[in-house]
């Protein structure tokens, strides 16, 4: 059985792969390149703001989970730094500028989301005005006891970690 049965065929030469034995699992291989796929991880930042003893959310306009809410968020680009990556996207979710302050938590994997890996990030806002954008259509602070339905569950475990601290 192959342990990435969603990869076919090799991302360097279009040979169709197979399965090999390959430092003590089966991964897919392409026997044209004599090269082992190995299957590497999507990795999202997002930053937990809080204000006034509320937590900034967004709500998501797309799949996946459209119309349920999580921490501004979104994937590292290749070239990125994970806390770059975490501001960028609050900024285009959220309109406001912030500012990491410390690592809140590392959360993986995400068994049903499209990231396996997600780092949160506290932050404080330096600036900006809050309204939605991107992929998200509304914005808001919210106290834990009175949370919208939520995304995903790195976000409960980043809101639990936050509430608990």
């Amino acid at each position: 059985m192959s342990h990435s049965p969603d990869l076919n065929y090799c991302p360097r030469c279009g040979h169709a792969l197979t399965d090999k034995e390959a430092f003590g699992r089966m991964r897919r291989f392409c026997p044209a390149c004599d090269r082992i796929i190995f299957r590497d991880h999507k990795v999202a930042a997002g930053v937990l703001v809080e204000q006034s003893d509320k937590v900034l959310l967004v709500r998501r306009r797309m799949g996946p989970r459209q119309g349920a809410w999580s921490f501004p968020a979104g994937f590292v680009e290749f070239d990125e730094e994970p806390a770059v990556a975490a501001v960028r996207e609050c900024y285009e979710e959220t309109g406001l500028e912030v500012r990491v302050t410390s690592l809140h938590a590392v959360i993986g994997p995400e068994p049903s989301g499209a990231a396996s890996i997600v780092i949160v990030y506290r932050a404080r806002i330096v600036g900006g005005e809050l309204t939605p954008g991107d992929d998200v259509d509304r914005v808001g602070f919210f106290d834990m006891d009175e949370l919208p339905p939520l995304a995903f569950r790195a976000t409960r475990i980043a809101l639990d970690k936050w509430r608990d601290a």
